[in-house]
């Protein structure tokens, strides 16, 4: 299992150093949660704070943009360079053209469904995306707790991205830990993004991160 630490649990006033602790400690992506205070009731970071996130860290970055005007974000972090863009299909009419936006930016596109948006919503996408990220929680804040229904979602669309293009990843974001991750890797998720779980750890970030790597 690839692991993504959620910078939205990070302490924002020693940020280089939680993300240099979470780099040093294993993970595989830095997960960056971008929200506009829009398309979900909470309002994060822009690309200031995430050029000092890129700067610090030393694994390649995951952006998940929670917001409405995804053309718009697209072109503000595309100059930052992170590996993944993921954006919200409830929130995109026009997700073939936008995708195809940010491979011709070098980036790989993703597309994120909300735990009650069906999969069939993006089969049409699929031979064109590195990745989907489902939802496990309702997006906007962390520490919320898994929706254990996902795990069946996770397992129909693996089916699906083996029929369509099985390079595509499966990754999942909200409520994960130690109790959940070996069901999701059975379901055929490749990468977890946690938060809370992670920088909360009573052990620390390196232990949380190596309990999930199942």
């Amino acid at each position: 299992m690839l692991v993504a630490p959620s910078i939205l649990s990070a302490d924002f006033g020693n940020l280089a150093r939680d993300v240099k602790a979470i780099c040093d400690g294993g993970c595989d992506l830095v997960h960056v949660d971008v929200m506009d205070g829009h398309f979900v009731p909470n309002l994060t970071i822009g690309p200031v704070v995430v050029e000092a996130v890129a700067q610090a860290a030393t694994k390649p970055l995951d952006v998940h943009l929670m917001v409405e005007n995804n053309s718009f974000f697209v072109d503000l972090f595309a100059p930052i360079k992170p590996k993944i863009i993921s954006f919200h299909i409830e929130s995109e009419n026009h997700a073939h053209r936008l995708v195809h936006k940010i491979k011709d930016l070098g980036i790989k596109p993703s597309v994120v469904l909300n735990p009650h948006t069906p999969i069939e919503s993006i089969e049409y996408l699929l031979e064109d995306l590195h990745m989907v990220l489902l939802m496990s929680v309702n997006p906007g804040f962390g520490g919320q707790k898994f929706i254990p229904s996902v795990i069946e979602k996770a397992s129909r669309l693996k089916e699906l991205i083996n029929k369509r293009n099985p390079n595509c990843l499966i990754e999942v974001d909200g409520g994960v830990n130690d109790k959940n991750v070996t069901l999701l890797k059975d379901a055929g998720v490749d990468i977890v993004v946690a938060g809370s779980y992670v920088f909360k750890h009573p052990e620390g970030v390196k232990t949380a991160i190596e309990s999930l790597k199942v």
